[in-house]
C-alpha cells in the first residue's frame, strides 16, 4: 500500500488549524502537527492520528529541525500550512522594540524559513504546495497595529514573490486573508448573522484550493464574513 501524503501544518493548535488537520486526516492525509507547546495538540493528534513536533517557528535551527525529522521518518511534506502569528498593539512611540521583533519574525521571517525547508524538499520531487495565513492587516493598516501590518504585509510580499517563482515548477503557493474573526468556543457569533468567519468553512476553501487544477492556480484568497465591510 502506498504511503499517504504528508501534510505538515505550522503553528498548530485549536480553531482553523484543528480544523485543516481533522479534514486532511479525514481526506486521508498522514498529518503532522508543530508547534512551540507541543502538549496543547495532545487531544488533536489522538482524534486525527497526527504526529506531534515541538518548533520555534522563528528559530532557523528549530524549523530545520522539523523538517530533518520528518525526512528521517520519510515523510517530507507535501503540503505545507504555515500558521504562526503574534502582534503587540499599542501606541507607537510605547511599543517595546523586542515585542516588535517578535511579531516581525513570527508573522514574515518564520514563513520565509519554513516555505525555504519545503520548497527544497518539494522542488526534488517535482510538485507540492505551501500555503500562508494571512489577515486583514496584510491589506490595511490598522491604528495601534504597525507591528501587526508589518508582518503581515511582509507575509503577504513573501507569499506573492514565491508563487511567480515556483509556479512555474510546479509548487502551488496560496495566500489567505482572513478578513474578520474566527468563531471559536470563547467567541461565538450571535445566532443567524454569521458576522464571523467558521474554522471549518476556512479549511474547505484552503482544501479546495489544495485541489485547483494548475491551469488556475490562485495565489491569494480572501475570507470575509458578509457583514464584513471591506
Amino acid at each position: 500500500m502506498a504511503r499517504a501524503d504528508t501534510a505538515l501544518i505550522i503553528g498548530a493548535g485549536a480553531g482553523l488549524s484543528a480544523s485543516l488537520a481533522r479534514k486532511l486526516a479525514a481526506a486521508g492525509w498522514d498529518v503532522a502537527l508543530a508547534a512551540r507547546d507541543v502538549g496543547k495538540l495532545a487531544a488533536l493528534a489522538a482524534e486525527t492520528g497526527a504526529s506531534t513536533h515541538g518548533c520555534d517557528a522563528a528559530d532557523p535551527a528549530s524549523v530545520a529541525a522539523l523538517f530533518e525529522a520528518l525526512d528521517a521518518a520519510q515523510r517530507a511534506p507535501a503540503f505545507v500550512v504555515y500558521n504562526p502569528s503574534f502582534r503587540v498593539r499599542g501606541p507607537l512611540i510605547e511599543l517595546d522594540p523586542e515585542q516588535v521583533r517578535r511579531t516581525l519574525e513570527v508573522c514574515a521571517f518564520g514563513a520565509f524559513l519554513a516555505a525555504q525547508q519545503a520548497a527544497r524538499r518539494m522542488l526534488a520531487v517535482g510538485r507540492g504546495s505551501i500555503f500562508f495565513t494571512g489577515a486583514s492587516a496584510g491589506v490595511k493598516g490598522f491604528p495601534k497595529s504597525a507591528p501587526f501590518a508589518m508582518g503581515k504585509f511582509a507575509l503577504r510580499g513573501l507569499a506573492e514573490s514565491l508563487a511567480r517563482e515556483l509556479h512555474p515548477q510546479n509548487i502551488h503557493i496560496c495566500h489567505f486573508v482572513i478578513d474578520g474573526g474566527i468563531a471559536s468556543a470563547s467567541r461565538v457569533a450571535a445566532p443567524g448573522t454569521d458576522s464571523l468567519l467558521d474554522p471549518d468553512a476556512i479549511a474547505d476553501t484552503y482544501l479546495h484550493a489544495l485541489h485547483q487544477p494548475r491551469s488556475a492556480w490562485s495565489h491569494e484568497i480572501a475570507l470575509r464574513p458578509w457583514v464584513e465591510t471591506f
